[in-house]
């Protein structure tokens, strides 16, 4: 394990251990002392250099795993049938509260259309997606945090509540961006990181856009589909980072594409990636289509360069499209 990744966890320990000993002044229950000694525990074996390594098979126990709880010994292959059972519990739950975090499935406001697909790897998705209506026009904001599985899921969770708080304050988006960077900065380990596209559009069909490292935004109109590149890099990799904002005017039955990586990394048979270029293709084809069309348009064409070939990671898109 890295020294930076050991140095966070003895701190997140130690910090739990000094909690422990101030409840202990106050109360008799057993179980406080059970978990005292398991940090303690911990603690040692962080001395030791044996932290994150499975104690049955001498494998790393997963690093997210160990994010969520710092005091598991075990990999998920040798785990028991009861704690099986719970983290299958857990893992349904965190499902139903992501669920939640999704905009409606259907969404037309300030002169727009807005429809997506978001579709874990897993039980939960390290994708993000959010849309809703602010004073300043419709707010768009889709991505992919780094990592996958229940720790990605909480990284998407922490952006979903930084970006629907600061939306409250009608900063200007440059500003909101660079706002949620520091904070996301400040409170994620090193290597933890989100490409973003952040937009607000407007019912004159104006619209502006920050997209921290992502994947090209595709323009969708009678003239063919237009690749708008990023304007920053990934929110979470330095504290200071600026974000400029791109300006956007689209014409009544135009359209915005936006997706993960989950689409363009998709593999065929023969570990041929899908990439940008086939995205574009079949959204220039689906582009007079209506959203739900388009999205649909775009799948059918993945899944049969595909044909089959099991899916490895999340997978979302969305469309905004101007209502004619």
């Amino acid at each position: 394990m890295a020294t930076a990744e050991q140095a966070y966890f003895h701190s997140q320990l130690e910090q739990r251990r000094e909690r422990l000993l101030s409840a202990l002044h106050s109360s008799a229950d057993a179980s406080l002392s059970d978990l005292l000694s398991e940090v303690d525990a911990a603690l040692s074996r962080i001395d030791q250099g044996t932290y994150g390594i499975c104690e049955t098979c001498h494998d790393p126990v997963e690093k997210e795993r160990l994010l969520n709880d710092p005091l598991v010994r075990f990999c998920l292959d040798h785990l028991t049938r009861e704690e099986q059972r719970a983290l299958e519990s857990d893992l349904e739950l965190a499902a139903q509260i992501q669920k939640g975090l999704l905009p409606p499935p259907e969404l037309s406001a300030a002169g727009w259309q807005v429809r997506y697909h978001y579709e874990p790897a897993g039980p939960v998705s390290g994708d993000y997606c959010d849309v809703f209506e602010t004073d300043g026009g419709l707010l768009f904001l889709f991505g992919d945090v780094s990592g996958k599985g229940v720790a990605a899921s909480m990284l998407m969770s922490h952006l979903h509540a930084t970006f629907r708080s600061l939306a409250r304050a009608n900063l200007p988006l440059q500003r909101m961006v660079e706002a949620a960077n520091r904070i996301f900065s400040e409170s994620t380990l090193a290597g933890q990181f989100a490409t973003l596209v952040v937009g607000r559009a407007t019912d004159d069909g104006s619209v502006e856009f920050v997209s921290a490292g992502h994947l090209p935004v595709l323009h969708l109109g009678c003239n063919g589909a237009k690749s708008e590149g990023a304007t920053g890099v990934p929110l979470g990799m330095f504290t200071n980072s600026h974000f400029p904002v791109h300006q956007l005017s689209l014409s009544s039955g135009d359209a915005l594409l936006i997706y993960t990586d989950g689409l363009t990394e998709a593999c065929n048979a023969a570990s041929e990636e899908y990439g940008v270029k086939r995205v574009k293709e079949a959204a220039q084809r689906h582009y007079a289509a209506a959203p739900d069309a388009l999205i649909a348009g775009c799948l059918s064409d993945l899944q049969n360069f595909t044909d089959g070939t099991k899916r490895a990671d999340d997978l979302s898109l969305l469309v905004l499209r101007r209502a004619a």
